[in-house]
């Protein structure tokens, strides 16, 4: 739970050089998130569900929780990828800017992904870990997923 994949090139909510942790709030958004519009093509990933106790998370799903924060819609939904692509800071960069100036943790959001419903959401994390008050845990009962990276080999 490294979240440094996000950061390499940054993402939707995460500048570059920013780890980011992006939880789909139920197996469809996660789907969606992960197959971006390839509607029969994903790539290979493994699918996790995480216990997440996380103090200091902002709702910007509803124009209530935006309107508190000062954060635009347009700038949560803007083109974030083609605005990296034309060297262009995106604009829901700012919204990270923002709120972790306010101390946030993280954000619960819609999903921007292809095919998203309105009820299609996700948590993105800046802080986590093991601990309280940003706690952070994989469900693996069965301790079927990795201990390190050797055992992907």
């Amino acid at each position: 739970m490294s979240g440094d994949g996000a950061a390499i090139r940054g993402a939707r909510f995460n500048p570059k050089g920013i780890p980011a942790l992006y939880l789909g709030l139920n197996i469809m958004t996660a789907v969606k998130e992960a197959n971006q519009g390839f509607a029969h093509r994903i790539d290979p990933c493994v699918l996790c569900a995480y216990d997440v106790d996380c103090e200091d998370i902002a709702d910007l799903t509803t124009e209530e929780g935006r309107g508190e924060l000062a954060i635009a819609f347009d700038d949560m939904a803007c083109a974030w990828a083609s605005a990296l692509a034309d060297g262009d800071r995106p604009a829901s960069w700012s919204v990270y800017d923002r709120l972790k100036a306010r101390g946030i943790a993280g954000l619960c959001v819609p999903s921007f992904a292809p095919g998203a419903e309105a009820d299609d959401n996700n948590l993105v994390l800046w802080r986590w870990g093991p601990d309280l008050p940003h706690k952070v845990t994989v469900v693996d009962p069965s301790g079927r997923l990795p201990k390190d990276q050797l055992s992907w080999r």
